[in-house]
């Protein structure tokens, strides 16, 4: 049985802060990081170190509120970085940021905006997350961002968990497994159960084996006559269950003269069998002997019967 979907991990939400510095700080600090983007695109082009611009660029911000009366303490130490936070700052995973500096481990997306996902104390966006970590479908190979469904040994969408045959997601009835692979009740036993050598249909319980294969108990019945086997004893003819009336009229072995199955001697005469008892005058009833008999229709005369009635 497959196990209850679990949910897999929320995403986590990074908190922002702001310092005791006015408001005035974080303004300049925004135009800073509107001129280091500028001072970047310029350094590219012109050679200038632009880490050394930045600086250089700090420390006289920092001289110029010093002169306004305003100290700017740090809110932290960057973890990605490893320098002062003095304007806005981001709280997560324990550490704190500069906002654009919380990214993704795997793209570098930016992630001071939206939900993120943790993974050994690194921060992921949600899709590389499920990309690198979330559990993967058996069926299509694709993670699994929300309920996982596991079973024979793997994970499944709940949706992708269906019978191999048929396709139909399994209810409550659950499944039974065939080399792996996971049918509904119906299709399991139409495919694998033995099947009855008398209806054809699945064999599931109360069944018995006979003539190299399994019978439904009411399906084994005489070929013929469809009668049950209430001694327990039954005739084979061709792999089929006869009874010894019907087994012996197939067989040709029924005496002509009482109309029962010959198993003992007989006597063949005309094309037909008798019970040697049976073997009689059809006028005076006296016992015939072969070679000593006449026939007239299909009926056995002693010769002097047959003379007196024909000739």
């Amino acid at each position: 049985m497959p196990s209850t979907p679990a949910p897999v991990p929320k995403p986590l939400l990074p908190s922002a802060s702001h310092t005791e510095a006015a408001r005035q700080l974080d303004e300049l600090l925004a135009d800073l990081g509107h001129t280091q983007s500028k001072l970047a695109a310029a350094g590219q082009g012109a050679g200038v170190p632009t880490e050394s611009s930045l600086d250089n660029m700090l420390d006289s911000l920092t001289r110029d509120l010093q002169e306004l009366g305003i100290v700017a303490a740090p809110a932290g130490i960057c973890a990605s970085c490893r320098k002062p936070i003095a304007g806005k700052v981001l709280t997560a995973l324990g550490k704190t940021w500069h906002p654009e500096h919380f990214t993704c481990a795997r793209c570098g997306q930016e992630l001071d905006k939206g939900p993120f996902f943790e993974q050994g104390g690194r921060a992921f966006c949600e899709e590389d997350y499920h990309q690198a970590f979330s559990p993967r479908c058996a069926y299509c190979a694709g993670p699994i961002r929300e309920k996982v469904l596991t079973a024979l040994d793997q994970t499944w969408h709940p949706e992708h968990f269906f019978c191999a045959h048929c396709g139909k997601v399994f209810g409550d009835e659950g499944f039974l497994e065939r080399n792996g692979k996971p049918y509904c009740h119906q299709d399991f036993l139409a495919m694998f159960a033995p099947k009855c050598q008398g209806c054809e249909r699945p064999v599931i319980d109360n069944y018995l084996s006979a003539l190299q294969g399994v019978w439904h108990a009411e399906c084994f019945v005489c070929t013929e006559c469809l009668t049950g086997f209430t001694g327990g004893s039954f005739f084979e003819l061709e792999g089929r269950p006869y009874c010894e009336l019907h087994f012996h009229q197939r067989q040709g072995t029924i005496c002509h003269g009482c109309g029962r199955p010959v198993s003992g001697r007989c006597i063949t005469a005309a094309g037909r069998r008798y019970h040697p008892e049976h073997f009689i005058c059809s006028y005076c009833l006296g016992r015939l002997h072969k070679g000593t008999f006449c026939e007239r229709g299909d009926k056995m005369y002693c010769q002097p019967c047959h003379d007196k009635l024909f000739l």
